[in-house]
């Protein structure tokens, strides 16, 4: 059988790498971003540079003031304190309404399933499956408007993510089991358990970054 393949535009694939850099780190936070640099390391036009920078803009990986130079977004204590109430916000909501039926998503299993088995591994190996275990709640919903919220959130959620791994802030092995209790509560019917321990796992993460960030000497993951 045949397979569908949907070719990524130009601006796309700068916006694909240019993403992939500041996950990494190699675009560090604070790194000024200009039409000029991303046209002549890409070798486009500047209105194709200029778009690919207004859509990492609209991801809020880049902040740009009027008539300012974009640079990567910039994270303090208070800031990723927002990002995880407004996270928060979300999934526990939706892990209580997937307790009151039981309904464990199998994606989110299999994402954590993945964490497990990268434990040995360093930290960040375990940054894409646990994007993917946190989506696969939401996802589970099956509301598309909560799904696109939720994804609205995920560039800067991301960025907390690689900061708390790149550090090694938390432990692998305790990050596949809050998840797993997470499951464990989801599949017992217990909205309240579920959505305590959502919110445990987050807070955790949460303040381990937020004091990283308040006694950090300088910008950068």
């Amino acid at each position: 059988m045949s397979r569908r393949v949907i070719p990524l535009s130009i601006i796309d694939a700068i916006v694909a790498d240019l993403r992939l850099r500041i996950y990494e780190g190699v675009l560090a936070q604070g790194t000024a971003l200009t039409e000029a640099e991303v046209a002549g390391n890409y070798d486009v036009a500047r209105p194709t540079a200029k778009a690919a920078i207004e859509r990492l803009v609209a991801d809020a990986l880049l902040e740009r003031g009027a008539h300012k130079t974009a640079r990567v977004k910039m994270l303090g204590a208070e800031a990723v304190r927002d990002i995880y109430v407004a996270r928060s916000i979300v999934e526990s909501e939706v892990v209580r309404r997937l307790a009151a039926t039981a309904t464990v998503p199998p994606a989110a299993v299999l994402a954590n399933t993945e964490i497990v088995a990268r434990i040995p591994q360093p930290a960040t190996a375990l940054i894409a499956p646990d994007m993917e275990f946190h989506t696969a709640l939401v996802d589970a919903m099956g509301n598309t408007r909560t799904s696109a919220m939720y994804r609205s959130l995920l560039g800067e959620v991301r960025l907390c993510m690689t900061r708390v791994q790149s550090m090694e802030l938390l432990d692998n092995k305790r990050i596949a089991d809050e998840h797993a209790a997470i499951l464990d509560r989801i599949r017992a019917g217990d909205p309240d358990g579920a959505a305590r321990a959502l919110d445990t796992h987050l807070a955790h993460a949460r303040e381990l970054l937020a004091a990283d960030l308040q006694h950090s000497p300088g910008p950068g993951f």
